[in-house]
């Protein structure tokens, strides 16, 4: 009897644990917000007659029990748990054949080979244990630097094979013309001539005068052509690759939104790696998770901050910052005044003493390097007193530069170009002086201003001078700034002076190693850091307005062509022209329908198309990222309701467990009373 007892309780423990698994999917928090409102109160009304019947509520039938129970416990005649067979069967998924399995391990062996090719190719990146090193100890801002100096660098690389390919190749393999001199040191020339772009570097392949046309010329295979072409691809490449870097990096600052923490908590939990065996490596990783924790609890300091503010606080900081930005205004108004008038009197010089003559060539430049180096600091202590976060203090302390940067140098352009004679190399001259003497710049600040001043730290820490000079520290808006000068200053020279990639690309290797120097060697880690992911975005957008800046400056050089591969009255349009009339009639319809007014409507109809789809799958895939974020909350409070059931069952069972110790007890008790 007491056998068949237990294999009754047995049975009847098992049941209810089978119901209870059923039945819990139903108490979910997840599932219960998930139905909608009627449902919701019905099943809650049922559950409460249901109470006071004396029914608990894991006392409701199951929600689907033919789909999950076993076909024995169905309380179904033959005919019935056949068709459930069926149902279950057709349910079922596919069999795989053998076509099919080898396509789907065809696809995973490729993708585990492209992974792998891609971690070799990383691996090859120059700079890479530098770049991990620069980030353990300064944070992901100042590796963005280098990260960004180094794309720069791959950038102008590819800029030197165009123009290897398109320009000084077929110029060197076919020649120059009958009426070209060689290339040889003249009695004149000097040592500054590499400083001026004079004298021999004048009648070299750096600058437009060299390429004429030569043996190669047909109609539509000539220097002229090839000349223009590769300047338009240098471009139109260029703007093809920023423009990509920018969308990249905006779609991840989206995507790492302020309400997205689970990055935090991935940094917290799993920011750990474990394959690192040597001790300087983890104090390194160390300091890269504390860094970027350090960020995350200033920026969320301050949100709390700026979300305490009064109306009348908000009133006077928006006085004040309008207060401020008049004041930056009258700063720019000023430096351009600057600028101009060290134009007009570097171009009106003539008949001075050599010295004097290379002060008085290399005034703009001069001036230019000034103003950017002094305002960006001041633009720094405005923004200081803005109360922006430090993110938003770095990247308005950049706007302002980078227009103090690029305005400045418009400026220039315009000055030259339309004060400057008629001669072939003179604008080219004049950005290859740019180009040279901004390197000077770089190079001068950090081993006659930066290491000096870290020396006197280190000599004489307790003085005076040491104390008022303090540490410094890697400023990236002023840096980064330098590079999109840099490499502005490339592609509007790079009509005119066809080498000036190479030239870049030697200087801004030599700019890697100089600023490695000078951050490894003279300057602490900040304790005020940025997020580098929306900071990279502005970095590509000045790029973009950098090489927008180039664009304009070459249609303005399209106009007047002075001499190089086009002589006499010659022009790119005239040299397009020729070209496309010696093709046959029906491309040339081609080409000039889609010259044409006809063709401009049906490119705008499908620009708007693509436009829109982008910005509905855009809307989709954050209605999508939304519904993952509220499906990670309701998945946690899952966790927490199973975890709370599963304390109450243990509570019942202990709880039964002494009812059933003590029931000997009591029947004890009962018969001897």
């Amino acid at each position: 009897t007491q056998h068949k007892k237990e294999s009754t309780q047995s049975t009847v423990s098992s049941d209810s644990c089978e119901y209870y698994q059923m039945e819990i999917f139903d108490l979910l928090p997840s599932v219960q917000a998930s139905r909608p409102e009627p449902s919701r109160s019905v099943e809650q009304g049922g559950a409460e007659s249901q109470a006071r019947l004396g029914h608990g509520p894991l006392s409701q039938g199951p929600r689907d029990k033919a789909s999950t129970q076993p076909l024995r416990n169905l309380a179904l005649c033959m005919q019935g748990k056949r068709a459930a067979r069926c149902v279950r069967l057709n349910r079922a998924p596919d069999v795989i054949g053998f076509w099919k399995s080898w396509r789907q391990s065809q696809s995973t062996n490729m993708k585990r080979l492209w992974e792998q090719m891609g971690s070799a190719v990383a691996g090859l990146l120059p700079w890479r244990h530098t770049l991990h090193r620069i980030e353990g100890r300064f944070g992901v801002g100042v590796k963005a630097y280098f990260v960004f100096l180094r794309y720069l660098v791959f950038l102008n690389l590819l800029h030197c094979a165009l123009t290897a390919g398109f320009i000084l190749g077929p110029t060197l393999v076919y020649g120059r013309g009958n009426d070209s001199k060689p290339l040889t040191f003249e009695s004149n020339d000097s040592v500054l001539d590499f400083f001026l772009g004079s004298g021999y570097l004048d009648r070299s392949p750096v600058f437009f005068g060299y390429y004429t046309r030569g043996s190669l010329d047909q109609k539509c295979l000539n220097t002229p052509l090839l000349y223009f072409i590769g300047i338009l691809t240098i471009l139109f490449l260029s703007l093809i690759m920023v423009v990509r870097r920018t969308t990249v990096g905006y779609k991840h600052t989206q995507m790492l939104g302020k309400r997205y923490s689970t990055n935090l908590c991935y940094k917290i939990l799993c920011g750990w790696d474990f394959t690192i065996q040597d001790p300087a490596g983890a104090v390194l990783k160390q300091s890269f998770i504390r860094n970027d924790l350090r960020l995350f609890l200033e920026e969320q300091s301050f949100s709390l901050r700026e979300a305490q503010r009064t109306l009348g606080q908000k009133v006077r900081l928006c006085l004040l910052r309008l207060a401020l930005n008049l004041m930056v205004l009258s700063l720019l108004g000023g430096a351009f005044y600057f600028i101009y008038f060290s134009t007009e009197i570097s171009l009106h010089e003539d008949g001075h003493h050599w010295l004097l003559s290379l002060f008085l060539q290399y005034l703009p430049p001069m001036t230019i390097t000034f103003v950017n180096l002094v305002l960006p600091h001041i633009f720094r202590k405005i923004s200081s007193f803005e109360d922006y976060s430090v993110t938003t203090q770095v990247n308005v302390t950049l706007v302002r530069s980078i227009f103090l940067k690029l305005a400045s140098l418009g400026i220039y352009l315009f000055f030259i170009l339309t004060n400057t004679k008629n001669e072939e190399n003179q604008f080219g001259r004049e950005m290859y002086k740019l180009c040279i003497f901004n390197f000077l710049a770089t190079f001068s600040s950090v081993f006659l201003l930066n290491f000096p001043r870290k020396l006197v730290q280190e000599w004489y820490p307790s003085s005076a001078v040491a104390r008022r000079l303090g540490k410094q520290h890697f400023l990236i808006p002023f840096n980064v700034l330098d590079l999109v000068y840099g490499q502005t200053v490339s592609w509007v020279g790079v009509y005119y002076c066809p080498l000036l990639p190479l030239i870049g690309t030697v200087t801004l290797v030599a700019t890697f190693y100089i600023k490695k120097f000078s951050v490894l060697r003279c300057c602490v880690a900040e304790h005020r850091m940025f997020r580098a992911s929306s900071s990279s975005v502005f970095f590509h957008f000045m790029l973009l307005l950098g090489l927008l800046l180039a664009g304009v400056t070459l249609g303005f050089n399209l106009r007047q062509s002075p001499c190089g591969p086009f002589p006499g009255d010659q022009t790119v349009l005239k040299v397009t022209e020729t070209c496309v009339g010696s093709l046959p009639s029906m491309v040339q319809t081609i080409l000039r329908y889609l010259a044409s007014e006809a063709f401009a409507l049906p490119l705008i109809l499908a620009e708007i198309i693509i436009l829109t789809s982008y910005v509905s799958r855009g809307r989709a895939n954050q209605k999508a990222i939304d519904r993952l974020k509220d499906m990670l909350v309701m998945s946690s409070s899952d966790k927490v309701f199973l975890v709370r059931q599963h304390a109450t069952l243990l509570r019942g069972q202990r709880k039964r467990q002494r009812v059933a110790q003590d029931a000997p007890v009591l029947q004890q008790r009962d018969a001897s009373s």
